[in-house]
């Protein structure tokens, strides 16, 4: 599973969230991805925030990967999100935090689970791309930018 679209609906881009801090930011965008997993979204929001409490998943250059494993859902599924405004994240460098991919995996997804983390976090790490995303304001726009095959895809 290298390509993003089998994790990522269209419709799980969010181009311009505002949010105060962390914690209002992973519940609402647990709201969001509870759509696309059919799990409540306080469920979700105890998995993303059991998960921040071992260390926080801002790594650095404004970009953080809340994820977490829940029992109730049979795939991989992802979402993105563009703050409209940084907020403060405990990254890693300090940074406040603008871009962020939730990503949840089935409990029993160990590899498929890495694999998607590793993928995500590669592609947020190209500059290239963290510019096209901080560049693009509409949800279409980042979709595509996260899906288009890059040249770290066909390396994975």
């Amino acid at each position: 599973m290298t390509d993003l679209a089998d994790i990522i609906d269209a419709r799980a881009v969010l181009p311009s969230v505002k949010a105060q801090g962390k914690k209002q930011l992973l519940a609402d965008l647990s709201q969001a991805i509870a759509k696309f997993v059919a799990v409540d979204h306080r469920i979700i929001f105890e998995t993303l925030l059991t998960r921040e409490k071992l260390g926080s998943t801002g790594i650095g250059q404004g970009i953080a990967i809340p994820h977490g494993k829940l029992a109730a859902i049979n795939r991989v599924c992802g979402l993105f999100a563009r703050l409209s405004t940084p907020i403060a994240y405990d990254s890693l460098d300090g940074q406040p935090v603008d871009l962020v991919f939730v990503l949840l995996a089935p409990d029993h997804a160990g590899a498929d689970h890495l694999k998607a983390l590793a993928r995500i976090s590669r592609l947020l790490r190209e500059n290239d791309t963290i510019a096209k995303l901080r560049g693009t304001d509409t949800a279409e726009g980042l979709y595509s930018i996260l899906t288009e095959p890059s040249a770290t895809a066909s390396a994975a």
